[in-house]
């Protein structure tokens, strides 16, 4: 099967700013040792690696109203907020390669701008252990990874849920959450008002992750713009143990590529978060060969040649 792919743009984003644990920040270039954008090259497209972003470093403090390190979280996002948006401006898909998942905030912001700015309908895929609705009043830890799609529902921090000066940035009918097995018991409550549409893994148990993710990528068409958030977490450790926050019961290999299959199947992936990916608690950058294989799903890459 042959499709024509716009030109990527590799955005790294080196820090662990919103996660409770170190590692992530080194995240990036694990991503590049695997050869991520060698084995994209290698499928015809145009890579274009802009490097690394600089952004404060991690002060490795304790929460302060509820939020730990609120002013450089705010920071990091700016930074990915301008560099997602300055790549999708020249035409360029971008790949955000993290960092941890607080990083999602600028990201799927500059996206949403963008398909305001032209006239595209939102779909988001949040392939995640956790559903990342947490607010200070709820989050047992304060870190901000866990709060990403509440503050994108405009629900968090002003300095945040208005990043891009629109509040909020998307609403829950935008997002499709696939292989949650961790919520917070306050984040349950908050789920259900706002009515996210999640595909726990005791669902996916139930009806088969071919039918799950026919049911989340239900209304895609030519005008839609899919934004795949990829917590490596997702997985389940036994194949993904370089993650700062593993949680048993996630998709086998299999399943995760079908997942990426079917996602790739609809032909409009216009962005990327790969993120979570932490080197020190990973085996010969195993996770990291990983999901680049992972990725490369995401742009076609099946077993056999396929209408």
């Amino acid at each position: 099967m042959s499709r024509i792919f716009p030109p990527i743009a590799l955005i790294g984003a080196p820090t662990d700013i919103g996660a409770g644990h170190r590692g992530a920040s080194m995240g990036p270039e694990a991503l590049r040792v695997a050869g991520l954008a060698e084995a994209l090259r290698e499928r015809g497209l145009d890579v274009e690696d802009r490097g690394n972003l600089s952004g404060p470093v991690n002060p490795w403090q304790s929460p302060v109203d509820g939020y730990r390190h609120l002013p450089e979280v705010v920071a990091w996002n700016r930074l990915v907020m301008l560099a997602v948006s300055e790549a999708l401006h020249d035409g360029r898909l971008p790949i955000l390669l993290g960092g941890d998942h607080c990083l999602g905030i600028g990201s799927i912001t500059a996206v949403a701008q963008h398909c305001r700015d032209t006239g595209k309908k939102l779909r988001i895929l949040w392939l995640d252990a956790h559903s990342d609705f947490n607010t200070h009043d709820v989050t047992p830890s304060g870190n901000v990874h866990g709060m990403p799609v509440a503050c994108l529902c405009g629900v968090g921090p002003k300095e945040l849920t208005g990043l891009g000066g629109s509040t909020p940035a998307m609403v829950p009918e935008q997002i499709r959450q696939v292989g949650i097995r961790s919520v917070d018991a306050g984040e349950k409550r908050l789920v259900k008002e706002y009515g996210l549409d999640i595909y726990d893994m005791r669902y996916i148990d139930e009806i088969g992750i071919k039918r799950a993710m026919e049911e989340a990528l239900e209304g895609i068409d030519a005008d839609t713009h899919v934004h795949v958030s990829f917590d490596v977490d997702f997985l389940d450790p036994s194949i993904a143990p370089g993650v700062g926050t593993t949680v048993p019961g996630g998709p086998n290999y299999r399943e995760a590529q079908l997942v990426m299959e079917m996602i790739a199947d609809t032909g409009r992936v216009g962005s990327i978060d790969i993120v979570e990916l932490n080197p020190a608690f990973d085996e010969h950058n195993r996770t990291g060969q990983l999901a680049v294989d992972l990725v490369e799903s995401l742009f076609g890459k099946s077993t056999l040649m396929r209408d």
